[in-house]
């Protein structure tokens, strides 16, 4: 109700003080609109700031706020707002009074899905921060905050506040490059795990609790083929519990003191089997060598027997679900270059496979026969994947493209130089932004083209060709 709206806005008005609020204030409004202009998040953030300011003060009539609201709900309702714009502003202009406010509050742009953010350098920040110190911290803070909002809330304040401490003193110190190096030193674990942070939360977002518990058990695969399933599942499981209690968390170390917990847990059980994983786990502290795993790259395939399919009556039975993941981390440790896109385009697949099959009249039938189209078309599917990403990881980025170029001649001889330097352009900037273990989860599964096995069957389970 109206009361708690205003209680809860004064109460934080009150507590930080009107800088504080109002950095708070920018830092939220940029995530939630992270496409609007600076100009409009501006906008917004005074008006906010000014309704505080006037009404949350002692003395201040009780409807001054409810007063106040309701005239910035009619100026983001009428003609030419120069708040973010939002496609759902409409929706929430027809409602009225309480109904309206609380839905145009509710309002929120999808994540960037390439941040694009890109730290100038020292010199840059200083020139600008000189420039006009309030206007540089402003600008900063909407930059950042829209290109990494899916970090929790207080992992952003506490990366914006060390940046612009770092910023205000070494501009001013007589020797600034030691002094950046010193900062940034020191500024370091908490600006990668604002960084990876978003990463994940991103992935959250995106594939919900199930699809990130499996993208990150292929992940652990393929850096460690040679471990096993029962292994690495409880390890993804307890990632993904991580990520569900703490990319929306407002308590200040969830992030830092679940991870480190768990990758305890992920050293416990890999540091004895891996040389590289023994790297990571030894000597560092446990963010470290949590970034130093993340940041392993796959290892090469080992020669294993064909992966064993599951049976029918497994992918219908109680644990299908486990046994279909248990299938698809097969083939994942067997190709160790194919990307999280293209494996989640397996896992949607053989996810909407099994609710449509096990539901049919007959499953079998309708399991089989997808399981022979299956074997038709996921070999190339994987081999094309993995070709691509193997090339990637393991040549420079020039001779990628020369590869690349070399390929595609052999393969479509009679296409003009413009064609083929089109594609290599194309399928290039795919595999920089997509091959890489950190590749934004939407973005890459839109490139990706849409593979499953797509015959749907009958109520009787006969395919329909």
């Amino acid at each position: 109700g109206k009361a708690y709206v205003r209680d809860k806005v004064c109460q934080e008005f009150q507590a930080l003080g009107k800088e504080e609020f109002r950095t708070l204030t920018i830092i939220a409004n940029s995530r939630k609109f992270s496409n609007a202009t600076f100009e409009e998040i501006s906008h917004l953030v005074h008006e906010i700031v000014s309704l505080a300011e006037t009404c949350c003060v002692e003395g201040a009539d009780p409807s001054c706020y409810d007063a106040g609201s309701s005239a910035l709900s009619a100026k983001s309702c009428g003609g030419g707002s120069p708040f973010p714009a939002h496609p759902g502003t409409a929706g929430c202009c027809a409602q009225e009074g309480l109904e309206q406010k609380l839905c145009l509050a509710a309002l929120r742009h999808p994540p960037q899905q390439l941040p694009r953010y890109l730290q100038p350098s020292n010199e840059e920040l200083c020139q600008a921060f000189k420039k006009d110190p309030k206007d540089f911290a402003d600008r900063f803070l909407h930059e950042y905050a829209s290109s990494y909002g899916q970090a929790p809330l207080p992992m952003l304040l506490g990366s914006t506040r060390t940046f612009l401490s770092m910023v205000s003193t070494c501009c001013i110190s007589p020797a600034p490059t030691s002094c950046f190096l010193k900062e940034k030193l020191e500024r370091k674990t908490l600006s990668l795990l604002t960084l990876l942070s978003n990463r994940v939360c991103s992935h959250f977002t995106a594939y919900g609790k199930e699809k990130v518990t499996f993208s990150y058990l292929t992940s652990l695969a393929q850096k460690m083929p040679g471990a096993s399933f029962e292994d690495l599942f409880p390890l993804a499981e307890d990632a993904a519990e991580v990520f569900s209690q703490c990319c929306d968390s407002v308590a200040e170390d969830c992030m830092q003191k679940k991870l480190s917990e768990h990758t305890a847990k992920a050293c416990g059980v890999l540091l004895a089997r891996d040389e590289r994983f023994a790297d990571c786990c030894n000597g560092k502290n446990l963010m470290q060598s949590y970034f130093c795993i993340l940041a392993l790259p796959p290892a090469p395939a080992p020669k294993l027997p064909e992966a064993q399919k599951p049976t029918n009556e497994q992918l219908c039975g109680e644990e299908g679900a486990r046994h279909a993941k248990r299938y698809l981390f097969e083939l994942a440790r067997r190709h160790t270059t194919v990307p999280d896109a293209f494996l989640g385009k397996l896992y949607d697949a053989s996810e909407k496979v099994r609710v449509e099959c096990c539901s049919a009249k007959d499953a079998s039938a309708c399991l089989d026969s997808k399981r022979q189209q299956m074997g038709e078309e996921l070999p190339p599917f994987l081999e094309k994947a993995n070709q691509l990403c193997g090339q990637y990881t393991k040549l420079n980025f020039l001779d990628f493209k020369k590869r690349l170029r070399e390929s595609l001649m052999q393969t479509m001889p009679k296409a003009s130089p413009e064609l083929l330097g089109q594609l290599v352009e194309q399928r290039a900037d795919f595999a920089s932004t997509c091959c890489p273990p950190n590749s934004p989860p939407l973005y890459c599964a839109a490139k990706v083209k849409p593979w499953a096995p797509t015959a749907p069957c009958r109520a009787g389970g006969q395919p329909l060709r």
